[in-house]
């Protein structure tokens, strides 16, 4: 699945999600959102103390897809589905999967199977060679060749199980972690227990006819009956997430919900019968998604009347108005947004971009300083460094327009073009300004070397 999202939902520029992958696989698409990204370091901030990472500079990355999955890449960051969000019930089941994820960045983990791999490639080549030495020996002397391409064969798979074992002791390893930090944190593993199950139910239809020892994650069944002697010596299996955690995630979940389905699937999940906040917040956002502007702005103040002081309720206000082109009438609630935040970058740039589209001369030195508060604090934003060229284009100073551009077409992958802004604006700046030597770093940024294409199939 992969969504339009808008502003404080949108894409962010990660230079290493933006370049094109190989295969023609479909790029991930990274959510970012005030909201669900507060809710989610609040939950992980007490793992990552208990794991000793509080100094590491750990965050919760969101991708949008649909499947229940989390997954870590390196050892800074830890990427969530949105379909791990959306139907995990609880604050507990996510915690569980996230800290399962913490287990394997304290744990070394990904460097580990990284000398594994190598190790197992080592063992396989070698291997390989030795059985080709033993076919070479067979032919010579007119023996059979049949068992002489099995072993051929074999070492590639004896290195291939080598792995996947290993990988099958990391995920038990990362279990055995997080029912250790759920319990230093005094919270229930019983949430880990519950997706777990979740996963068996999956593979309930398949788990015959699949070899264990050829899978990198342990089978669900046997995972469930391990982590449940965990769970049963937990002194924290009874103790339930707080209301007010309860009440944050299902609000996270009713807008990805809103976000991301279509209305009559909003409506489904969301009846008009249901009228919770969580249940009213979806069907505002899926009714400002889908055009229905004037009637999403009825259903968020009512939601603002019910609840003054949620910063969202008012971002989802100005998000709405900006898109159906009403810029002006959106700055005031996302000014609101700002200061209920505590000035949150992603909000700090949404407004600015409602000045820069509200064309008002006497708001570009506010959209300059909103917009670049937010690229300080969130400089791989291809879209913030987008916004605040135009904001500099409308005030006339072309010099930081040009460098601005720079900055988003590097984030882009357009290095070339890159690199031709970012020698006009080089020209502009006084010799050795800062703006000057951002310049030049850009234009002597090397672009990666061209593939050469492969042969067609």
């Amino acid at each position: 699945m992969s969504f339009a999202v808008p502003p404080a939902l949108a894409p962010l520029g990660f230079p290493a999600v933006a370049q094109a992958q190989e295969s023609g696989r479909r790029n991930p698409t990274v959510i970012r959102d005030t909201e669900i990204e507060n809710l989610l370091r609040d939950y992980m901030r007490p793992i990552w103390k208990a794991a000793g990472l509080t100094q590491q500079n750990l965050r919760v990355v969101i991708i949008s897809d649909p499947s229940f999955n989390a997954f870590v890449m390196d050892g800074k960051r830890i990427f969530v589905n949105t379909g791990a969000l959306a139907s995990s019930e609880t604050p507990n089941e996510i915690i569980g999967v996230l800290a399962h994820e913490t287990g394997h960045i304290a744990g070394g983990h990904l460097a580990r199977m990284r000398l594994e791999l190598e190790n197992a490639q080592t063992m396989a080549i070698i291997g390989t060679l030795l059985a080709a030495g033993g076919v070479a020996a067979g032919a010579a002397s007119g023996g059979n060749m049949g068992g002489a391409a099995a072993a051929l064969a074999g070492p590639g798979e004896i290195a291939r199980r080598s792995v996947l074992a290993y990988a099958r002791a990391q995920e038990q390893a990362a279990d055995r972690s997080a029912v250790t930090y759920l319990t230093a944190t005094k919270q229930s593993p019983v949430g880990m227990v519950k997706t777990f199950e979740r996963m068996q139910n999956d593979q309930m239809f398949i788990s015959q006819r699949v070899d264990p020892y050829v899978l990198s994650h342990p089978m669900a069944r046997e995972r469930v009956a391990a982590l449940e002697d965990l769970v049963a010596k937990s002194p924290y299996r009874d103790a339930r997430d707080s209301p007010q955690l309860q009440a944050r995630h299902d609000m996270m979940r009713a807008k990805l919900v809103g976000f991301s389905m279509p209305p009559d699937a909003v409506a489904r999940r969301y009846p008009p019968s249901n009228t919770s906040l969580p249940a009213r917040y979806a069907r505002a956002i899926s009714a400002y998604r889908y055009g229905a502007v004037p009637d999403a702005i009825r259903q968020i103040d009512a939601l603002i009347a019910e609840q003054p002081n949620n910063p969202y309720f008012y971002e989802l206000k100005g998000q709405a108005l900006l898109e159906a082109s009403r810029a002006r009438e959106a700055i005031p609630p996302l000014r609101k947004a700002v200061q209920l935040s505590g000035g949150a970058p992603l909000i700090r740039t949404l407004l600015g971009q409602a000045l820069v589209a509200a064309n008002d001369k006497a708001s570009l030195d506010e959209a300059v300083r909103e917009l670049t508060f937010g690229v300080q604090r969130e400089p791989d934003s291809a879209s913030g460094w987008r916004f605040l060229a135009q904001a500099y284009g409308q005030k006339g100073d072309l010099p930081n327009a040009d460098l601005a551009s720079a900055q988003s077409a590097m984030l882009s992958g357009d290095v070339r073009l890159a690199r031709e802004l970012a020698a006009r604006a080089r020209q502009t700046f006084p010799y050795g300004s800062p703006g000057w030597l951002q310049a030049d770093d850009i234009v002597n940024v090397k672009p990666p070397p061209k593939k050469r294409p492969g042969p067609t199939p």
